[in-house]
Formats: structure tokens, C-alpha cells, sequence
């Protein structure tokens, strides 16, 4: 089975400078957890939610918050984003993203076409969904 056939189809891209703030509302306000990081449509990084966790103060959204914590929204995805990521063509097979998924300590796949433009993306969950748990035999 190809990862096209897998893949969550048209995933949400931000560009290299939008600002965190918008990474942060979009994460917040959506099921998923990744963000494809673009410059003219071409794909240059992968933002998780994890990564913008690590940057963003605690107090952000708290009584506590001061200005110094606010001033972390302003950094851009650029700054926050894994650079240059794995990626897989739409006619992989979904054996190459276990494959990789197996080596590498990545939640998410970019699948991307010839000129390296997203069309989609491949997380560990989408394989689970359609790998078919067979029981495990009755013993008599």
C-alpha cells in the first residue's frame, strides 16, 4: 500500500517567518501536531507541537505571564523548525515509512512531489490505523 493512500491529505502549512503566535493558534485550535514549514511552497522544515513546547514559556495564558514571556510569540517558525526533514514521495510504500519511523526518533513524515512541494504528511498514527492486528491464537 502506497503512503498517499495513507496520509493525512493536504496538511496545514505557516512560512518561514510567520511568527509563533500563529504557529501557537493553529496548534492550540487543531487536532493535529504538525506543521509543514514552507518558503514558495517549497518545503523547508517541520514544526511539532513538542518543538514549540520546549520554546514557549509556562506562564504564557497566566496571571504570572510578563512581558519577557509574551516576547517568545514574536520568534519566527524558521527558528523553531527541524530543518531539511525526511521526506517520502507520494508512490512510497508504507513499509519505507515504518522503515524509516523504525531508525529515526521523528513523529512525522512530509510526503512531498518532485519539487519537493508538500502534498501531504505521514504520522505513526496514520500507519497504526491501517496496520490489521491479528489475535493472537486460542490455545486449547
Amino acid at each position: 500500500m502506497d503512503v498517499g493512500r495513507v496520509m493525512t491529505h493536504g496538511a496545514v502549512t505557516v512560512q518561514m517567518d510567520d511568527p509563533l503566535l500563529i504557529v501557537k493558534d493553529i496548534l492550540d485550535n487543531s487536532p493535529f501536531h504538525h506543521l509543514l514549514v514552507v518558503e514558495s511552497g517549497i518545503l523547508r522544515g517541520v514544526i511539532s507541537d513538542r518543538d514549540l513546547l520546549k520554546v514557549l514559556s509556562p506562564r504564557i495564558g497566566t496571571l504570572a505571564e510578563t512581558e519577557k514571556d509574551r516576547a517568545c510569540l514574536h520568534k519566527k517558525a524558521h527558528q523553531i523548525m527541524t530543518r531539511d526533514p525526511i521526506t517520502l514521495p507520494l508512490n512510497a510504500d508504507v513499509r519505507d515509512a515504518l522503515e524509516i519511523f523504525n531508525q529515526h526518533t521523528i513523529s512525522c513524515i512530509p510526503v512531498v512531489n518532485d519539487e519537493n512541494k508538500p502534498l501531504g504528511i505521514i504520522s505513526w498514527r496514520d500507519l497504526l490505523k491501517v496496520t490489521k492486528v491479528r489475535p493472537a491464537p486460542k490455545s486449547e
